[in-house]
């Protein structure tokens, strides 16, 4: 039977190339868009690694016109304590700018035991930063000050920096360094992975270093843990402190879980845009093998009236449409599979190896379900021809 299909498959091969193209190009879109799909869950469903939640985060610019690092480093650890002492703060500590779930990002290249690593995401964070966020510790510990008189350069890194660098191995005492510069860092812990931008986002290798007085120059973020009771007559209190204390700094609060929402929302831009390309593509592909399969209904009512006549079911002639559809696909499929399986074979964009073969898996599954319900009617259609008609009409 098959011998038989792909004979009259073959005899039509310029009206059925044009349909096996469609099917190709929407198999590869719809990998495009499980892979997509499945890598945003999998980020999604992986802790945050903070508790974002009752977390504000209040920008700032330096408006003092002292020049000077130690006078900057009193004042504005007196304005910590300031607001550390407010009823509702549970605790604050300062930030660089690129703080969770914000558009801000500053990364550079490291080198460990002689190997370069490239886009290691940077933080500038104060001694208070895990218990403002509730990051876990697990390796080693956080910074404290009595890591401000010492002389050693010290690092916090994250845990996909450590399983990069050093594997199941410990990193602590381990010592890096800045691209050219000779200096050596050393770690003295590893903190939980933690989603800075979002969640449908990987959290990324990362270093965290402790800010110095120099950093007050430049450092304008601070962020604030706050009991669920804090409300907006609150903020508006902790709003004027910092107008009062900073003169002629713009002050803006933004809350934290409001701020993953709105990054959310952006991070998902790409892929509702790539579904919608995706959903004209496959309509477009679905009203094409309908369309085939209908015309050749219409041209083949002489061949399908004589094997109806012959003895031939109308289960066996609706089956033989459905299958001749079905061999169309699976060459598309087959054609599809050889390039994306070139994905995880070149480790095309750093994602793992699962996320490509479920989204080849689910592509598939996708494309032979538009076929089999785009071919079921026409076949249908064929079956209830009548042998006398059809015969009569040829």
């Amino acid at each position: 039977m098959f011998k038989h299909l792909f004979k009259l498959i073959w005899n039509k091969k310029k009206q059925n190339s044009l349909l096996i193209a469609e099917i190709l190009l929407s198999f590869m879109v719809m990998f495009a868009v499980f892979t997509f799909g499945v890598n945003s869950y999998r980020n999604y469903v992986t802790p945050m690694g903070i508790d974002y939640e009752h977390v504000w985060v209040i920008n700032y610019n330096n408006s003092l016109k002292t020049t000077s690092s130690d006078s900057l480093a009193l004042f504005y650890e007196s304005l910590l304590r300031n607001i550390k002492s407010m009823p509702k703060v549970i605790d604050a500590g300062y930030s660089s700018n690129n703080v969770p779930f914000s558009s801000s990002h500053s990364s550079s290249g490291i080198k460990y035991d002689g190997e370069e690593f490239d886009r290691v995401n940077q933080f500038t964070v104060d001694d208070n930063y895990t218990n403002t966020l509730g990051a876990k510790m697990i390796e080693g510990r956080w910074y404290n000050k009595e890591d401000k008189a010492g002389k050693q350069r010290l690092t916090v890194i994250n845990n996909s920096l450590k399983e990069k660098l050093f594997g199941n191995t410990t990193a602590l005492g381990k010592y890096l360094t800045y691209g050219d510069d000779k200096a050596k860092i050393k770690i003295i812990g590893v903190v939980n992975d933690i989603k800075f931008d979002g969640d449908y986002q990987v959290a990324g290798p990362s270093m965290y270093g402790r800010a110095d007085t120099s950093a007050y120059h430049w450092l304008s973020r601070i962020l604030v843990k706050v009991s669920p009771d804090a409300d907006a007559a609150f903020e508006g209190r902790l709003y004027k402190m910092m107008a009062n204390t900073l003169k002629n700094s713009n002050i803006e609060i933004e809350h934290l879980d409001n701020k993953l929402t709105a990054y959310n929302k952006f991070t998902l831009v790409p892929l509702i845009i790539l579904s919608i390309v995706a959903a004209f593509l496959i309509i477009n592909v679905a009203l094409g093998i309908f369309g085939v399969l209908w015309y050749n209904i219409n041209k083949r009512r002489g061949e399908i009236g004589l094997r109806r006549a012959i003895g031939a079911s109308g289960s066996s002639v609706s089956s033989q449409l459905v299958t001749e559809a079905l061999i169309l696909t699976t060459l598309s499929i087959i054609a599809g599979t050889f390039f994306a399986v070139q994905f995880p074979l070149l480790n095309v964009f750093d994602l793992p190896a699962g996320v490509y073969l479920t989204a080849i898996g689910l592509a598939i599954g996708f494309i032979y379900l538009v076929v089999i319900a785009c071919s079921l009617y026409p076949g249908n259609q064929a079956a209830a021809i009548y042998p006398a008609v059809a015969l009569h009409e040829e």
